[in-house]
């Protein structure tokens, strides 16, 4: 996994960030309508708030409530959000350029003036309040990756350095790659009894702490194993670099670091490769070479120093620190964005996941978003849902 740079995901009815241009500079397909059009980037939509009330009555508020609270998790909190944006929003729905249905139709049949009335009023509704209680209190990744870890100490050692002939090293194992595997032990793809019991209960998000602890822990340097010469094992890993990176250190998320692992451990991973664990290129590799080739590879990998493959954020509030830089109000007056504090969390969750995976237009977002885990995300998301939001 790449390194954590943070932006976070647009709020509210909605979604995206339009590559942080200003309405003056976007075309009249991404959201200017004709009684925008022409108008300063900083300039209030307009609209009469009171005729708007009449629409979300009769439109809006099973879904948003009147007061603009989402009425279920995953439904944007519209109240006191910038009319700008939400305009934006309503006109791509109209302009099929967003794919919820219900809204499409819905800011189908408002004509250019309804469209303004309505978002005038959300706007001027008090702003919704924080998220509150245990889960705005959250620990951070780290936290919560580290007390996740007491369960694997007695095997894998202090920090993932494991001491113990045949147990793997963790530190600064590359995250993905460890969740899959955790997972792979779960369902019996991987024979150890002993590990089919271990963090059964836990969620992928939890996972996904536990896997981010032990990929920003440095690991140790390990002497030369008995068995198995190191010089001889080089030329070997010309077919393993490709995937395992120069010298065993990997800098795919989803592929492990072999550098500085327990020798007798990795001997018998790439052993199994023949007969019980599945990868078309890892069977055939292996099927070509002898058991002495093996140990004579597994001596050259043992001694590689290792690095940690990536940094756990200290905190949320540090990844959220970019994304203030568009998202919010009294630094960016004239950034045509949503207002993140104090959004429905779940909402949050969905749009950010959903910029992560391309499913929601926005390449500057998609290039932000596409190196976090789900346990980022949702960390971020819980973040921004505690935090209070004055009315702009």
């Amino acid at each position: 996994m790449n390194r954590l740079l943070l932006a976070i995901v647009l709020s509210v009815l909605l979604v995206g960030c339009k590559e942080n241009r200003e309405p003056a500079a976007t075309p009249p397909s991404a959201g200017k309508t004709a009684a925008t059009a022409g108008k300063p980037a900083d300039q209030s939509p307009g609209g009469d708030a009171q005729a708007g009330k009449a629409i979300a009555e009769r439109e809006c508020k099973a879904c948003h409530g009147l007061d603009g609270r989402g009425v279920a998790p995953g439904i944007p909190h519209l109240a006191a959000q910038r009319d700008r944006y939400l305009l934006l929003a309503l006109t791509e729905y109209k302009d099929v350029k967003r794919t919820h249905s219900a809204l499409r139709e819905l800011a189908g049949r408002l004509n250019p003036a309804e469209l303004r009335n309505v978002v005038a009023y959300y706007a001027s509704q008090p702003p919704p309040p924080p998220a509150s209680g245990k889960g705005s209190m959250q620990a951070t990744l780290a936290e919560k990756g580290k007390a996740l870890a007491s369960a694997c100490e007695k095997c894998h050692g202090a920090e993932g350095n494991s001491s113990t002939p045949g147990v793997p090293t963790l530190a600064g194992q590359q995250p993905h790659y460890l969740v899959t595997a955790i997972q792979e032990y779960h369902r019996g793809d991987r024979g150890t009894g002993a590990m089919k019991a271990i963090l059964r209960n836990a969620s992928r998000l939890e996972l996904e702490s536990l896997a981010l602890y032990y990929a920003s822990r440095t690991p140790a340097q390990r002497s030369a194993p008995s068995r198995g010469d190191a010089a001889a094992g080089q030329p070997l890993t010309a077919m393993c670099g490709g995937c395992h990176g120069p010298r065993g250190v990997s800098s795919d998320a989803a592929t492990p670091t072999l550098a500085g692992q327990d020798p007798q451990y990795l001997t018998k991973a790439i052993k199994a490769y023949r007969t019980s664990r599945q990868h078309w290129g890892m069977q055939r590799f292996v099927t070509g070479i002898s058991d002495k080739d093996i140990e004579n590879l597994t001596a050259f990998y043992t001694v590689q120093p290792s690095k940690p493959a990536d940094s756990v954020p200290s905190s949320a509030r540090e990844l959220a620190v970019k994304c203030d830089r568009c998202h919010d109000a009294e630094d960016n007056p004239k950034m045509v964005v949503p207002i993140l504090r104090a959004q429905d969390k779940d909402y949050l969750v969905m749009a950010l996941r959903a910029y992560r995976d391309d499913k929601r237009e926005s390449t500057t977002m998609h290039k932000m978003s596409v190196i976090y885990s789900n346990a980022i995300i949702d960390d971020i998301a819980t973040y921004y849902a505690s935090q209070p939001r004055d009315k702009r």
